[in-house]
């Protein structure tokens, strides 16, 4: 596609997009009377227009039966989570009982990681990304502490080659093979939050079970991104919070995913709640844990019945949108502010910003990552204080996020035309 840097043509795209009306389904911030543009999906999404029927109605249930809305709401909370397992296992590619929503992004991972990081004196390294996500290195780094193991040695931290920002599939390949005889685990992030490289999750997959080791994933930028195939692509167990692309609100509900083949595995080791436990006998108060089968053995508390509403009505639009579609939209859109924004800094050669996301559509998702040289964070302050609601991360890097449900090709236009202003007089 040729895209043009003019307002005609932004509005000509969002005229034949067929998805423009999800734009109107959510509330855009206006700050200081103006209402800005949002690329800020992959840290916080915007809120359904739906969210506050949504709630208001668990609210009144909550009004009307008390503690027996339970079993006699429309939707009775004893079984709530149950009505997000349906768009939940679309969303990423599972079956339906391979997914529960529950806990927080970083809990369900140590949960997981309970089950399926099983260290041996033999086998118990672990390969994951450099530079991951800080609460994903805590992670690793507790879990190695916690079977008595020195997290030097136990994780392996594949990083960008020497003058390069993204990570090289094959030398992700050459560590597993290197370390095959002691490897347990290859734990990656689908998307790595800094760069926005999307990684091959299935061949990694592929390449970790042929080495003896599993393969779990933080999907915390791929979930509602892009497109996921979990149960065909094998993988062993992934996890993922629902406050960005997902829109369900700050610090909400998280999602968990487990292949069938460990679902249904009764005995394998993990730690256990009342609400995992086998809901036909749930209510005999029994003193010994027997786990339900499917991801939703991994539960531990009831369901937060306010917050799964928000999700639901989320998941609700999703569903009603497509992911398929909306991954369509988003290399559009992601294409053309890739295009905007190097039209804009190529005139200003002076100035020196650079894109570190992978070039290739397939290897990214709506995210860009814009490298700062040159300057410091004060460029980022005046982008926001011009009315762009973009995200920086330390130390150097501002992350655009054009999330196709509610982002237009005229916000990314306006984005270039801010950022035009902005360098002319920063000069």
């Amino acid at each position: 596609m040729t895209h043009e840097n003019t307002l005609a043509y932004a509005k000509k795209q969002d005229a034949q997009d067929p998805l423009a009306v999800y734009r109107d389904k959510f509330h855009h911030p206006v700050i200081d009377g103006k209402q800005v543009l949002y690329f800020t999906g992959n840290s916080l999404g915007l809120q359904p227009k739906s969210a506050r029927e949504y709630i208001n109605k668990e609210l009144d249930e909550w009004a009307k039966w008390g503690v027996e809305g339970h079993f006699e709401a429309e939707n009775p909370w004893v079984s709530y989570h149950e009505i997000l397992m349906p768009g939940s296992a679309r969303l990423v590619g599972a079956k339906e009982s391979e997914v529960v929503c529950m806990g927080s992004l970083t809990n369900n991972l140590h949960l997981l990681f309970v089950s399926f990081y099983k260290p041996t004196a033999k086998r118990y390294k672990i390969i994951s990304e450099a530079k991951m996500f800080p609460s994903d290195r805590y992670l690793l780094e507790t879990q190695a502490r916690h079977h008595g193991l020195d997290p030097d040695e136990a994780i392996i931290e594949i990083s960008p080659r020497d003058g390069e920002h993204l990570i090289r599939e094959e030398d992700i390949i050459s560590a597993i093979e290197e370390h095959s005889d002691e490897l347990a685990l290859v734990f990656f992030g689908g998307m790595n939050y800094f760069t926005g490289q999307l990684f091959d999750m299935k061949k990694l997959t592929k390449v970790a079970h042929e080495h003896g080791a599993l393969a779990g994933f933080d999907l915390a930028h791929a979930a509602g991104n892009v497109p996921l195939d979990l149960h065909n692509w094998d993988v062993d167990f992934a996890a993922w919070c629902t406050y960005k692309y997902i829109n369900s609100s700050a610090g909400n509900v998280a999602g968990l995913f487990v292949h069938e083949r460990h679902g249904n595995d009764t005995s394998i080791n993990r730690f256990g709640g009342w609400w995992g436990h086998n809901k036909e006998r749930r209510f005999l108060m029994e003193n010994s844990f027997e786990p339900m089968q499917g991801a939703e053995g991994w539960q531990i508390s009831n369901a937060p019945v306010m917050g799964m509403a928000l999700l639901k009505a989320s998941l609700d639009i999703f569903d009603e949108a497509g992911i398929h579609h909306l991954r369509e939209k988003s290399l559009q859109l992601t294409s053309y502010l890739e295009f905007i924004f190097n039209d804009v800094v190529n005139q200003f050669p002076d100035f020196q910003l650079e894109i570190i996301t992978p070039s290739d559509p397939q290897q990214r998702g709506a995210q860009l990552s814009i490298k700062l040289i040159g300057t410091d964070k004060s460029f980022f302050d005046k982008l926001t204080k011009a009315g762009v609601i973009s995200d920086f991360r330390s130390p150097d890097v501002i992350r655009v996020a054009p999330a196709p449900l509610y982002n237009s090709f005229e916000d990314v236009y306006q984005f270039g035309s801010t950022l035009h202003s902005l360098l002319s007089k920063w000069r």
